[in-house]
């Protein structure tokens, strides 16, 4: 654990928390900003462009230089209620970077205005586009929410047949919606910026007319069995961890493959954070996979 590591967790405690309960979650919610726009980082890597399918942005990131061939569906966080920060940039910048993927990053709806319903169509119609243009070399990725939400789209592009994500890439996944793994209390201590209670409420927001324990909200709930290779980045001082780890034992009961690449002091989404030796490790991990087809 580097000392930069333990110094950043120890600063976040400073970070205003949006998920303390259900009331400060809808508080954050009213005064949530617009999504952040592709930073100049961005910029200087990839070139940007955005198209509209199903009524909904999606952003393009095309690498400037030795670009792999490979495409990267990139699904991001913000507990389904807020929208892509500066932050997330950086991250989808640095795996173009180093990887030479392009990248979609689809909008989708926020909760509570939209709901899981409303989002996977969308996704659905980004993956099939980018299928009929990059093949089999279409990789699922996300954070926290996002990753969640990239392996329930997983689990059904399982059961539809036909063209299969290369691999899923998860940073921090969500899986479980209700955070009722016995492991979430022992965890939340630690962890200065997601709490329990209001992970909770913008689950059931998420959900809409479902039940939080669908497994199109909570997808560590759904079957597991013959999806790609999953490769997961994970802090052991974030609350998630107790289902990423939950996660990973039922991939690998399934029979399927799985990496999981446990950070120890590692705060949600850690590779957020490139000042961080353990963020450049994480980021050139996932761009290896990046590079591969399949």
């Amino acid at each position: 654990m580097s000392t930069l590591l333990t110094a950043t967790r120890r600063l976040l405690v400073l970070r205003k928390r949006t998920t303390t309960d259900a009331v400060t979650l809808r508080h954050a919610i009213e005064s949530r900003g617009d999504a952040a726009e592709p930073t100049p980082l961005v910029k200087r890597v990839a070139h940007v462009t955005q198209r509209t399918v199903a009524g909904r942005r999606v952003i393009r990131l095309t690498p400037r230089r030795s670009p792999s061939g490979t495409h990267l569906i990139y699904m991001h966080g913000g507990c389904y209620v807020f929208p892509i920060g500066a932050a997330q940039w950086g991250i989808l910048a640095r795996l173009v970077a180093r990887s030479g993927v392009s990248i979609d990053v689809p909008l989708y709806g926020l909760a509570p205005e939209y709901t899981v319903s409303d989002a996977l169509p969308f996704l659905e119609e980004v993956f099939d586009q980018a299928t009929t243009e990059f093949g089999a070399a279409v990789h699922l990725g996300g954070d926290s929410a996002g990753g969640g939400l990239a392996l329930a789209q997983a689990q059904q592009y399982r059961d539809r047949g036909g063209i299969q994500p290369a691999s899923i890439v998860l940073i921090s996944p969500w899986v479980e919606a209700t955070m009722t793994n016995p492991g979430v209390d022992a965890l939340a201590p630690l962890d200065h910026m997601l709490a329990p209670r209001g992970l909770a409420e913008a689950g059931r927001m998420w959900a809409g007319e479902l039940a939080p324990t669908d497994p199109l909200v909570s997808p560590l709930l759904g079957d597991l069995a013959s999806l790609p290779p999953v490769h997961i980045q994970q802090g052991d001082h974030d609350v998630l961890f107790a289902d990423a780890e939950e996660l990973a034992r039922r991939i690998a009961r399934a029979g399927g493959h799985v990496d999981l690449h446990v950070v120890h002091g590692g705060f949600h989404d850690f590779p957020g954070a490139p000042w961080v030796p353990e963020a450049r490790t994480a980021l050139d991990e996932m761009a290896s996979v990046l590079r591969e087809p399949r």
